[in-house]
């Protein structure tokens, strides 16, 4: 990051990428990129409102949060206490005065107040809309908060894009979203000029306007963008490349699964071998069973884990070089 260093030029905020598949980078965001977000972000919703900043502030998504409040002219509540507990967020959503009320939650988050069912959970519904960042939303998740009666909108988006620039599929104003090769790029006012100190890494991702994202995403018929993953969480195991990424929401989706994470790692047999380390809600069935009936043989785990929560990094995002790691053979972490 080199704080003793000048900054680039028009660079009013310089965010550390978490780094959760590869070195942290440093992302250089203007006023202007800020700015547009923000508008966007609020033009989406349903107007300017006051926010409860309840994700670190060094990450882009409790920045925006500060810089939407900023422009709204309201002032933010913050929350307070060690982690995220659900009483201490019910305790914080009680001091907003003003509507309408926003805040930013990445899914562990929202996990812990469905899950705790009480005050948190009164408080979360009490939102007129629950941004959702950081990491996917499942299916599962999505269904959860609907029946509980909390308005969420997954968004997509990064540092690079001064937070999420898609709401619930949709590009926001002023965002354009292209696919190349399966890949997703994205263009607007909300871009980062490049990445700190890094003028080979900046024209990498960046070219003629467009920022060139590490996701695969296809567009539906009805113009809605769905983001698939990685382009490297493929696994090469016997010579078939199957998705990571796929192989997760069919676990996810089955009754008794909180949430999972799927890695290769290596093998001697199959060169990687796909494996999964789970978290459970319950008693989960026959989930090696349900992987092949969906997706085939290949993409079938050689070996399922359990654990009480998934390794995360940064705001919210699955640590999965730490899973891994847990999942190499002969580990016993």
């Amino acid at each position: 990051m080199a704080p003793g260093e000048p900054a680039e030029p028009e660079t009013a905020v310089v965010i550390a990428t978490s780094g959760s598949t590869g070195a942290p980078k440093g992302v250089l965001l203007s006023a202007r990129a800020l700015t547009a977000s923000a508008e966007a972000t609020h033009a989406r919703l349903g107007g300017p409102g006051q926010w409860l900043l309840a994700t670190p502030a060094h990450y882009i998504g409790g920045l925006q949060v500060l810089v939407r409040s900023m422009l709204a002219g309201t002032t933010p509540v913050f929350l307070t206490g060690t982690g995220f507990r659900p009483d201490d967020f019910a305790a914080a959503a009680a001091q907003l005065t003003g509507g309408p009320r926003y805040t930013a939650l990445v899914p562990t988050q929202l996990v812990r107040l469905l899950d705790d069912g009480g005050a948190g959970l009164a408080a979360a519904r009490t939102f007129d809309a629950i941004v959702l960042g950081a990491a996917a939303t499942t299916p599962a998740l999505r269904e959860r908060a609907a029946e509980a009666g909390v308005r969420i909108v997954p968004a997509y988006g990064m540092s690079e894009t001064a937070s999420g620039c898609v709401y619930d599929g949709v590009p926001l104003d002023g965002v354009h979203v292209d696919l190349a090769d399966g890949r997703i790029r994205i263009a607007g006012a909300v871009l980062a000029h490049g990445y700190r100190l890094r003028p080979d890494l900046t024209a990498d991702a960046f070219a003629d306007g467009w920022f060139t994202t590490s996701d695969r995403g296809i567009r539906h018929d009805d113009g809605r963008i769905e983001v698939l993953g990685r382009a490297d969480d493929m696994i090469n195991t016997g010579g078939v490349k199957v998705s990571a990424n796929a192989i997760e929401r069919v676990l996810c989706a089955q009754p008794g699964v909180r949430d999972a994470c799927v890695v290769g790692v290596a093998d001697p047999e199959w060169g990687e071998a796909v494996v999964a380390l789970v978290v459970p809600a319950g008693e989960p069935g026959d989930l090696r069973a349900a992987v092949r009936a969906e997706l085939g043989p290949a993409s079938t785990p050689k070996r399922i884990e359990f654990g009480a929560e998934l390794p995360l990094r940064g705001p919210g995002k699955i640590d999965r070089a730490a899973v891994k790691t847990r999942l190499q053979p002969g580990s016993h972490g």
